[in-house]
């Protein structure tokens, strides 16, 4: 029951950190060459978080029989991986519009993880 709180302190801090990133966006693009630097070190921290919550999830798959977290968090993170690369390549066609996914997506995970019960689910025997 411990791994489910663990994995929703995890998200939470997760959707803290994603909601920072088109905030140093906009303070860069509004000329503040700071928010640029703000942006990068938020991408390793979400990109960080992201990684953490892979693990968190595997934990909870593994103790409580509970998949769909590791699935999600899996998607999450491979979607914020090739947007970080994006980020770093100046691909920007593809990084602005992955930022709005990666942003609902962990929106969308974070309302899961805390509307389901984090108990033990019990494997049926046929």
């Amino acid at each position: 029951m411990v791994s489910g709180w663990v994995l929703r302190g995890v998200v939470s801090a997760h959707l803290i950190a994603v909601f920072g990133q088109p905030v140093f966006a906009g303070v860069y693009l509004s000329g503040d060459f700071d928010g640029l630097r703000m942006h990068a070190v938020g991408a390793d921290v979400v990109t960080s978080l992201g990684y953490l919550q892979v693990i968190a999830a595997v934990v909870v798959w593994v103790r409580l029989r509970q998949v769909w977290p590791f699935v999600a968090s899996l998607g999450v993170v491979v979607a914020e991986t090739v947007q970080y690369i994006a980020g770093e390549g100046g691909a920007l066609w593809l990084h602005l519009p992955l930022g709005v996914v990666t942003v609902a997506a962990v929106v969308v995970l974070f309302i899961g993880v805390w509307r389901q019960p984090v108990v033990r689910r019990e494997v049926e025997h046929a």
